[in-house]
């Protein structure tokens, strides 16, 4: 097994639950989303995030609208819908679950 597609499917495992934390802040553009998975180390591009934001959105957990831009078109501005707020609450107790039982396993005592 290649290390590095290990790495890539355990991040896209958690992408969308990112995506969606990053947007439950406030209103947040495509390339400020990109920025901060970024900045995180959760390499993504706009080929990857459109899509998934599109299925986000056609799922009823995002909503959209457009600014005016004074330096080019308007700008898709995300937010979250009530709906995508419940699953993000949901994802988020599921990611605390998670977190706990690798930690647990992770900081376990080798078997004797």
């Amino acid at each position: 097994m290649d290390i590095e597609n290990a790495k890539v499917q355990m991040r896209k495992g958690i992408l969308e639950f990112c995506i969606l934390k990053i947007i439950s802040k406030g209103e947040v553009y495509a390339s400020t989303m990109l920025s901060e998975l970024t900045s995180a180390k959760i390499m993504v591009v706009e080929g990857t995030l459109y899509p998934l934001l599109t299925r986000l959105k056609n799922a009823g957990f995002l909503d959209y609208r457009w600014v005016e831009s004074v330096s080019g078109p308007p700008r898709k501005y995300y937010l979250l819908t009530e709906k995508g707020q419940e699953f993000l609450t949901e994802m988020s107790l599921t990611w605390d679950e998670l977190q706990a039982s690798v930690n647990q396993i992770s900081n376990a005592s080798p078997q004797a």
